[in-house]
């Protein structure tokens, strides 16, 4: 993903929370450099696979 300079991630954050209630905030803290780890991790409590999880937040 790139730097949320627009505010791309706050937007597709706040989405996020809305539709999977099992998500908190701490989950979906993006930090520069490590995107990696925050997607596999994301990928696992949604049970989606790392493809599926992009489509997933391009499409929202």
């Amino acid at each position: 993903m790139k730097t949320d300079k627009g505010g791309y991630w706050k937007t597709r954050k706040a989405k996020l929370l809305k539709t999977y209630k099992s998500l908190s905030q701490k989950d979906l803290d993006f930090k520069e450099g490590e995107e990696n780890a925050m997607l596999a991790a994301l990928s696992d409590k949604l049970g989606k696979s790392r493809g599926e999880l992009l489509k997933m937040i391009i499409m929202l």
